[in-house]
């Protein structure tokens, strides 16, 4: 479907949110994720197409992702810095299935690393704008606390946020199955949703896994291109 670019704004440092106005109302979930098409001259070997999780609610009209940069970009993150207002751009439907559970009394734990907390936000904005009530606790780490995004939003909703970053907190700010267990305490039928990196989602379904954890309670966006936190 084709989109307008509607705006951008400075969301955390080295981290924007761009927000799309689609030609017609999206029916979609909120966690879900698309693909973005860039079509530019010159294009590096990632190419003109890139996944990312929406950052936007259902509730909200506009579309938005999320996402960080760093420098040197990439040819594709580069063109996306200069779309101007007004410009239309490719988007496909939205889709996947890091989504709220229909079971409402089901406690939720968010794990987070770095822009791993897109997904998050859509969630917590949609339960806010709906009045919709959930027990969630969120384990949100980054590289610097300059990173953290959203955080107002968590906080105004009642979430219990615990943040880690690796400049505050060195080698205790680096997630596993059992610290994140220590620090949260979920209950026996939470949720788990892990959301960040590729390396590290990969390497905490593992250790989940050890811990005795089967893949029906836990769900899982994984974000390539990105370092572990």
């Amino acid at each position: 479907m084709k989109v307008t670019f509607v705006k951008s704004e400075q969301t955390a440092e080295s981290i924007q949110t761009f927000w799309f106005k689609p030609q017609s109302p999206v029916q979609y979930t909120a966690g879900q994720f698309i693909e973005l098409r860039l079509p530019h001259p010159k294009a590096d070997k990632r190419g003109e197409k890139r996944w990312f999780t929406l950052s936007s609610s259902p509730t909200e009209p506009l579309l938005s992702i999320t996402t960080k940069f760093s420098k040197p970009s990439s040819t594709f993150k580069s063109t996306l810095l200069q779309l101007k207002h007004g410009q239309q751009v490719y988007m496909s439907d939205p889709m996947g299935d890091f989504v709220l559970p229909i079971d409402k009394t089901i406690p939720l734990l968010y794990v987070a690393g770095g822009i791993g907390i897109t997904p998050v936000r859509s969630m917590i904005k949609w339960l806010s704008d709906t009045k919709e009530e959930r027990r969630i606790t969120i384990v949100y780490v980054t590289r610097s606390a300059d990173e953290f995004a959203f955080i107002k939003l968590f906080n105004n909703y009642g979430a219990t946020l615990i943040q880690l970053n690796t400049e505050h907190d060195g080698e205790k700010a680096h997630l596993n199955a059992r610290r994140i267990l220590d620090i949260a305490s979920p209950e026996s039928q939470t949720q788990i949703y892990l959301s960040g990196p590729e390396p590290m989602i990969e390497a905490l379904v593992a250790q989940f896994d050890k811990q005795g954890y089967d893949q029906h309670q836990l769900i899982t966006d994984y974000f390539p291109g990105y370092t572990p936190i």
